[in-house]
């Protein structure tokens, strides 16, 4: 097998994936923008994982998947087209389930490391099977978390709505450690770590479907 994937089947329901996979998209995004707003209870030891990680840490790094095999199977100008489709009807269904800075923090944030993702993936798609959407989502993962907790829980995202008193609440780093911080920047530092080994273990979802569901209908070189 090829490191696009390529194994000798026709592509079958390319439009139909493409519906399947903007929905997707739609649904992690949604489900994230709702469950960050929702710590996760309970401690380890010392720390208090509410004040490490919001539920929506375990949810949103499906949305690199999304992206990254759209990328892989239909190209890079596909896999924007999913992007937008996700990102218009996610931030419209978010401010109706969230709040409007939520919806804003997330609509940003997953846009703008969406399109890195896909731009970083199609520089390194002819490389090792792994490399593509382990670094991909790496770099979009530190940029999501940094736009998405800045604006929806920092300074920058003031004009959006008033502050969480929750989020913006002094504790200790980590839930552990001093010193006392605003609770936003443990979760970002939660959400982030989440991210990170999420990156890893999807690559395992992410090498079954190459080899069982998909075969490009190009030989790898789009650039679009």
């Amino acid at each position: 097998m090829t490191a696009d994937g390529a194994a000798g089947r026709a592509p079958a329901g390319r439009g139909r994936f493409v519906g399947l996979a903007a929905a997707a998209m739609v649904a992690v995004v949604v489900a994230s923008n709702v469950l960050v707003q929702f710590p996760v209870a309970g401690s380890i030891g010392p720390v208090a994982l509410a004040d490490l990680l919001t539920w929506g840490a375990f949810t949103y790094p499906l949305a690199f998947l999304v992206t990254d095999l759209t990328n892989r199977w239909l190209g890079p100008a596909m896999a924007r087209r999913v992007v937008y489709a996700g990102f218009a009807v996610a931030v419209g269904l978010s401010i109706w389930l969230a709040t409007p800075r939520i919806a804003a923090a997330s609509g940003s944030a997953f846009l703008v490391a969406q399109l890195l993702d896909i731009g970083v993936f199609n520089r390194l798609r002819r490389l090792s099977w792994w490399l593509a959407p382990l670094v991909a989502s790496v770099l979009g993962s530190v940029v999501d978390t940094t736009l998405f907790f800045g604006i929806a829980f920092g300074p920058a995202g003031a004009p959006f709505g008033a502050d969480d008193a929750f989020a913006i609440e002094a504790a200790p780093l980590l839930g552990a450690f001093a010193p006392d911080v605003p609770r936003w920047i443990s979760w970002a530092l939660g959400d982030l770590t989440v991210k990170l080994l999420a990156a890893v273990l999807l690559l395992a979802p992410y090498r079954a479907a190459m080899a069982v569901i998909f075969a490009p209908p190009y030989a790898g070189t789009a650039r679009a």
